[in-house]
């Protein structure tokens, strides 16, 4: 079922989460092969002596590429942590895309397809 709205003017799409890309700007895999998950311990949190990823910053693995994904709601509970992650994205000129997103709209009218 494809599912589509018909925009008004406070209709705003929100990306939920981001995809950061191990992608240089010359298209080769980012060094270290692990830095998606030396990332995350920005964000983790240790239980019982293991270190727990946050499920809010996740290493993935996309188009074979080693990926992060970070929540946009990460901003909120851990700033310091998203601030780090996202700069150090842009630091790094990594590729960033948008991953999931919320559509907000004020009066939605919605219009569904089969």
């Amino acid at each position: 079922m494809l599912v589509s709205f018909m925009a008004n003017p406070n209709t705003t799409v929100e990306p939920e989460e981001w995809l950061i890309m191990g992608i240089t700007p010359n298209g080769r895999p980012f060094r270290p092969s692990d830095w998606a998950e030396r990332l995350c311990g920005v964000a983790a949190q240790y239980n019982r002596g293991r270190l727990i990823y946050s499920v809010h910053a996740q290493p993935v693995s996309r188009q074979g590429q080693i990926c992060l994904v970070v929540e946009t709601i990460l901003r909120d509970i851990n700033p310091n942590a998203y601030e780090f992650i996202m700069g150090f994205a842009r630091d790094n000129q990594l590729k960033v895309v948008e991953g999931r997103s919320t559509i907000r709209q004020g009066n939605p009218v919605l219009a569904m397809h089969r």
